[in-house]
């Protein structure tokens, strides 16, 4: 814990929010492990958290879409700093908190909710395939698997979950019509419409094993050069199959309808615990113990 600077007052578009939670992502755990050099250059010390939700402080000028005192969730940049009391974010990413979401829950929902509606809508075109799509989500219960189970199902597609043997239930839970513990043997000969692949291990011989014609594996991770390649070897292969990699983007109206669905109680916020900003240390050492959900850090009451 240390003492910062208040920022200086929002300009042009900007919102200076007074932080109600932050989450814990894979992002804060690779800069934790020394990774992602390029995101704090510069900038050390780093304060993290990519995710929040809050209050609205104050407003820049150009600000149209919000007024002090207003509920909001945002995905900040890669300057980070979400785990702080106070913190400025742009208001294109940003949407509005309606009273009757839990305003501290919502901290779980930008960063790993926008990768994984990005990935199966914009990347796999999940919403553009018949009903009975075979969506496989591999990691289902981290946080941006629990969400990818949830957004397959809600289009009618059916959902193969892949999880820790323990996990498995909590799988169903999340709207898997299958589960497979991640030691299975998955080269049984199975073919699936969609992959999502969050821990982003999938090699191009297994994917192009996996996927049916037609189909898409998206992995949550930069691509790599085996993703560069697998991708190459994929496109002469019949039947149109492909790989990808999602990058994600702060987009506020992809926000907007991620708050719309938990405000109706079509998606939930799956939370594995809740931790104080005193508690940081042990909340990064769930973050990694593979929770099932999203770990949050409480910043103000």
């Amino acid at each position: 814990m240390d003492e910062v600077p208040v920022p200086r007052p929002p300009v042009r578009d900007q919102l200076l929010v007074r932080v109600a939670a932050s989450s814990i992502n894979g992002t804060d755990l690779g800069l934790l492990r020394g990774g992602m050099g390029v995101a704090t250059m510069g900038r050390m010390p780093f304060t993290l958290g990519f995710d929040l939700s809050g209050t609205v402080e104050a407003c820049g000028p150009d600000v149209t879409a919000f007024a002090p005192g207003d509920a909001v969730l945002a995905l900040l940049d890669h300057g980070g700093g979400g785990q702080a009391e106070l913190v400025t974010v742009r208001q294109s990413r940003a949407a509005a908190v309606p009273a009757s979401v839990d305003l501290p829950r919502a901290a779980g929902l930008p960063l790993a909710g926008l990768t994984a509606l990005q990935s199966l809508y914009r990347h796999a075109h999940l919403h553009r395939r018949p009903p009975d799509t075979r969506v496989l989500v591999v990691g289902a219960t981290g946080g941006i698997g629990s969400f990818g189970v949830q957004l397959a199902a809600l289009t009618g597609a059916h959902v193969t979950a892949v999880a820790r043997s323990s996990a498995l239930q909590a799988a169903r839970d999340l709207g898997a019509h299958e589960v497979r513990s991640r030691e299975d043997d998955m080269a049984g000969g199975e073919r699936w419409d969609v992959v999502l692949d969050t821990p982003g291990t999938t090699s191009a011989a297994a994917a192009a094993a996996l996927l049916r014609e037609g189909g898409v594996l998206v992995s949550t991770r930069p691509v790599s050069r085996d993703a560069v390649l697998a991708h190459a070897r994929l496109r002469r292969l019949p039947g149109g199959r492909r790989f990808t990699s999602v990058m994600t983007a702060a987009r506020s109206e992809d926000l907007a309808r991620l708050v719309r669905l938990v405000q109706d109680g079509r998606l939930h916020v799956p939370v594995d615990s809740v931790h104080t900003i005193d508690e940081a240390p042990q909340a990064y050492r769930r973050a990694r113990s593979s929770p099932v959900g999203k770990v949050l850090v409480s910043i103000t009451p």
